[in-house]
């Protein structure tokens, strides 16, 4: 048996169908195919003394009507906002009053009139002509506002549903105009970086989606068949071996902006579809590379928001100051007593037992080593912080540190808990890498499915010589979470994915 509310909204569809229908019969255009716009609602308001009396054309959807006989007063939303209207029968003649009597709430209209403000001073146009450009045939769930006796607004009937904001998105867009502004700061982020980088001579690139090895990370992937060539194809997890393919072909500094997919599951900071930044650079190490993150950070923040200070979950979070440089073995030792270089694998799966995390067995030193970070310190590093010098076990394409041995050149930076970036002293020695890969190999074997696989092509291309380099990745996702304090990846991106409806 249908629900109430299943009927109400069936019933509103029928008579909006009966509507659309009505509008045909009479020979009127029900979806337009084109309006010429000339001017939009923050723009009129903002400019009322220039534009008082002036004509405007302008065209959105409708988000109210009051209708009053003969007049009615009405609120379209554009690209900027929403801005009143006044139409009067008189004015814009009985055909198209005809018309707007059967429009509703999130049909899509153009208008041409005049400005002026009202008696209560709210800036509006008064229409001329109007014209109808779509019909809507499924009604959009508006929020109704009230105001209490302090002067508080009261929202009822607000679209709050996650799951369904999610999965559709396009109605999120309408109703939620604060979520519209996420995304906008959002491409104005990933503006700022280009900006950034392309300032600094560095060339924007474009690498492989589709490739016979997945490598540049420990993760599982997305894997695909070409029908005509018959063989097996994996969606890139990483940019990374390509990028360093072109620093050996003698670019100096290379980025990607792409999309990288790994099959893993989903939670507030994993989508199997993330957006990465790349970049590698010849001749510099991960030192370097840290003061280039915190001045990159710095110069996005300053740029977009006008600030490096940002409120993030109820925290003051500042990337102005030079970040924190963490060891992450020493940090492990003083906060756990476990020296991961010297203790056994024995002691690491104790101690993270007794943290109550389930170990299986099948874990490598390095994942164990991880893991043991993930649930002791991590979550402690609120400001922008590098944790520094990981285990090598951790790091199959890192360089070796230069002096404390059983370590590589690598750091992670963590705000708020949350990884952001992750960069290496970039391992240039075939040897070296043929021999990781092959450890890489027997891990994979171990169970460890998660681990590299041996790209004979990419130690190839570093037996040809690569300079010394210094790659960084950074997850856009995660960094536009934190600087437009939202709380879960789903919110920073258009379409997350999301189960199947039954």
């Amino acid at each position: 048996m249908e629900s109430n509310i299943q009927q109400d909204m069936n019933a509103l569809i029928k008579r909006r169908h009966e509507e659309l229908q009505e509008l045909k019969n009479g020979n009127h255009e029900t979806y337009a195919y084109s309006y010429d716009v000339d001017n939009y609602s923050k723009n009129i308001k903002d400019n009322y003394e220039s534009l008082e009396a002036k004509d405007v054309s302008i065209a959105g959807r409708i988000m109210a009507i009051r209708r009053m006989g003969k007049a009615s007063f009405t609120h379209i939303q554009d690209k900027e906002g929403r801005i009143q209207i006044y139409l009067k029968k008189d004015e814009i003649g009985d055909e198209a009053y005809d018309v707007f009597k059967l429009l509703d709430i999130g049909d899509i209209i153009g208008v041409t009139g005049y400005v002026f403000k009202t008696k209560t001073g709210e800036t509006s146009v008064h229409v001329k002509s109007m014209k109808l450009l779509a019909k809507s045939i499924r009604p959009i769930p508006i929020a109704k506002e009230t105001t209490d006796e302090q002067g508080n607004k009261i929202i009822h009937d607000q679209f709050t549903d996650k799951e369904l904001r999610y999965r559709q998105r396009y109605v999120d867009l309408i109703v939620n105009p604060e979520v519209k502004e996420v995304f906008i700061l959002r491409s104005k982020i990933v503006t700022s970086l280009r900006k950034f980088l392309d300032g600094k001579g560095y060339f924007e690139v474009e690498t492989p989606v589709l490739q016979t090895l997945y490598g540049g990370a420990a993760a599982r992937p997305f894997v695909t068949h070409h029908n005509a060539l018959d063989m097996k194809l994996y969606m890139r997890i990483a940019d990374e071996l390509y990028l360093k393919r072109l620093i050996v072909g003698g670019f100096d500094g290379v980025y990607e902006i792409s999309k990288d997919f790994r099959n893993e599951g989903i939670d507030k900071t994993h989508n199997p579809e993330f957006t990465m930044l790349e970049l590698y650079v010849a001749y510099k190490d991960y030192e370097w590379m840290m003061d280039f993150v915190e001045s990159m950070v710095r110069y996005v923040s300053m740029e977009v928001f006008g600030t490096t200070k940002f409120l993030i979950e109820g925290n003051e979070v500042d990337f102005g100051p030079r970040w924190q440089r963490i060891s992450m073995t020493d940090e492990l030792k003083k906060v756990t007593g476990i020296d991961v270089l010297e203790d056994t694998t024995e002691e690491i799966k104790k101690m993270l037992k007794s943290k109550g995390v389930t170990v299986t067995g099948k874990e490598s030193k390095g994942k164990l080593i991880d893991e043991l970070f993930e649930v002791t310190i991590q979550d402690s590093l609120i400001q922008p912080a590098f944790i520094v010098d990981y285990p090598v076990e951790l790091s199959p394409l890192a360089k070796q540190h230069r002096s404390k041995p059983g370590l590589v050149e690598r750091f992670e930076g963590f705000v708020l808990g949350r990884e952001i970036c992750n960069a290496f002293s970039e391992l240039n020695d075939p040897i070296d890498q043929m021999n990781r890969f092959m450890d890489q190999n027997k891990m994979r074997d171990e169970g460890d499915d998660e681990a590299h696989q041996i790209d004979e092509d990419y130690v190839k291309a570093l037996e040809y010589g690569m300079p010394p380099t210094a790659g960084l990745g950074i997850g856009i996702d995660r960094l536009v979470m934190l600087l437009t304090n939202q709380p879960s990846i789903r919110d920073v991106i258009l379409f997350p994915h999301m189960r199947p409806n039954k």
